[in-house]
């Protein structure tokens, strides 16, 4: 007889997918690239790049955040809703396409118009035979200098996820989500051995002096933590040049579950590789069983905005 108890104890194997062993090694890559006003340049540029990645063997190939153009959110400008477009639409279609062709899985971040006047800042994991296997919504919208969020976005409704993918389980949050230790460890536990985090990042030109190093630090320190708390891959994709007012920094990089970088870009386009092995999140797991020792008992102040 079973027990409500047991009933309780096996119920993560109403997912199969959540208990079974990693795979094993698989080529990552990250695209770093530079965008332009042209949005059918910036879909060609970053196919192009993906054909380069899948040329050098990477199976998950990561672009970066709104790829398709320049990071209009520094202004409050109506106009720019007409860069939006629906998921499934043309830009999803043909990286569909590509990534059938190519039997790659592609992560790709995006503008979406999901209804009139509702858009969001979306990422769509396309798996290697060219389904969309699933799309985040960017969860957590700033609302900085230069970074008008608010404006554009509706935040996510759809919670952190990850995907199953012919080469492995990968979760996505999107740049500002990096700053929050809930949604990295919510996306681990849906079951993510790989998190992504396409990203628009950079200076304003008068922080740069004084603060530019330590806010790129900052950066990578915050998602190196991820991996390491999580136990998972985490990569980092983020665009490079200068757009108006922001100089967006590059340092694409790639860490593994303990937070060291396997490889970082510059400051210039470029295509980043890594060999990352999934079998290593048992072992980073168990030898630092952060997961074991949650005490799920004892965190129900984290439903508190502050305090008590």
């Amino acid at each position: 007889m079973t027990t409500n108890d047991d009933a309780e104890n096996f119920e993560h194997l109403a997912d199969p997918n959540l208990g079974r062993k990693p795979s094993g090694p698989i080529r990552i890559a990250a695209i770093q690239n530079a965008c332009t006003a042209d949005v059918a340049a910036n879909v060609e540029m970053a196919v192009q790049s993906i054909r380069q990645a899948a040329e050098a063997g990477a199976q998950v190939i990561c672009l970066q955040e709104m790829f398709t153009s320049l990071y209009f959110c520094q202004t409050e400008t109506h106009a720019h809703f007409a860069l939006a477009e629906a998921i499934p639409g043309p830009t999803t279609e043909y990286l569909c396409e590509v990534a059938a062709q190519l039997g790659v899985v592609i992560v790709a971040g995006l503008f979406e118009r999901r209804a009139p006047g509702l858009y969001h800042n979306t990422a769509v994991v396309i798996d290697a035979d060219g389904t969309i296997v699933g799309i985040y919504r960017k969860m957590h919208i700033p609302d900085d200098p230069y970074y008008y969020e608010k404006f554009y976005f509706t935040p996510g409704d759809l919670g952190f996820q990850a995907f199953n993918t012919r080469f492995g389980k990968v979760g996505v949050c999107v740049c500002w989500d990096q700053w929050f230790p809930e949604a990295a460890r919510l996306t681990a536990l849906a079951g993510a051995e790989i998190l992504v985090y396409p990203t628009a990042i950079g200076w304003l030109a008068e922080d740069k002096p004084v603060y530019g190093a330590a806010q790129q630090a900052a950066w990578q320190t915050m998602m190196r933590s991820h991996a390491i708390a999580n136990g998972v891959f985490v990569v980092a994709p983020n665009r490079v040049g200068v757009e108006s007012n922001i100089e967006f920094w590059g340092s694409s990089f790639i860490c593994d579950p303990y937070g060291n970088f396997i490889t970082m870009a510059g400051a210039q386009p470029q295509v980043l590789l890594a060999d990352c092995d999934l079998q290593l999140l048992d072992v980073a797991r168990t030898h630092w069983p952060f997961l074991r020792d949650r005490r799920i008992d004892a965190y129900e102040g984290l439903l508190q905005r502050y305090g008590r």
